[in-house]
């Protein structure tokens, strides 16, 4: 199992078991999200990528990548719309996104196929009248109790959040519950997380 993995943006290194946020402006989703994928793609890794909005065919063809076709087919890359997970049934579940992430890291490292799982969710779905939407936050915190659970799970999780739609409470939050942090193409350790157990005990 890799102690670090390559993010794909300018070089930049992530170890295994991060759970990363990366904020960004509009169109500039793509500048984090086409490179992270591309790196797990050519390193061989399992790559789920949960978009919101945005168009499958037009993020495959961004990818630039000739054997696209092939990795869709063999399962390599996961390409899911909020809809079909965060927001399946037409609500947000907590315990069922947990669940989902769990047992789609954990089938995917189980035969030995994959040394490495990469999971990335395009957070604007949260932005919905949808009933769960509220728990956003502690799914966040519970992510993080999850990885730690499991410190031998070879994976890492990075959420997506456009600061142009999300208000700056929201985004407080996101920096609480989020240990590493993607600006400016740079990775840094999060002055403002905090553990999961505390953060969980500060909203009940």
């Amino acid at each position: 199992m890799p102690a670090t993995v390559d993010l794909g943006v300018s070089g930049v290194e992530v170890r295994t078991g991060d759970h990363v946020c990366a904020f960004y402006r509009g169109a500039e989703r793509d500048q984090v999200l086409i490179p992270f994928l591309q790196a797990g793609l050519r390193d061989g890794d399992k790559c789920i990528c949960v978009v919101d909005g945005a168009q499958p065919q037009l993020l495959l063809d961004s990818l630039d990548d000739p054997l696209v076709d092939q990795r869709l087919e063999r399962h390599q890359l996961e390409l899911l719309a909020s809809e079909e997970v965060y927001l399946a049934g037409g609500e947000f579940v907590l315990a069922r996104m947990v669940q989902f992430w769990d047992d789609n890291v954990s089938s995917a490292l189980e035969d030995g196929a994959y040394r490495f799982v990469r999971s990335v969710g395009e957070m604007t779905w949260a932005l919905r009248d949808v009933p769960g939407v509220e728990d956003l936050l502690a799914y966040e915190a519970r992510v993080n109790q999850v990885l730690a659970a499991n410190p031998d799970a070879a994976a890492i999780s990075l959420c997506l959040y456009d600061v142009e739609r999300f208000d700056a409470e929201l985004i407080v939050g996101v920096l609480r519950t989020h240990p590493k942090v993607v600006m400016g193409g740079t990775v840094i350790d999060n002055p403002f997380y905090i553990q999961p157990e505390e953060f969980l005990l500060q909203r009940n």
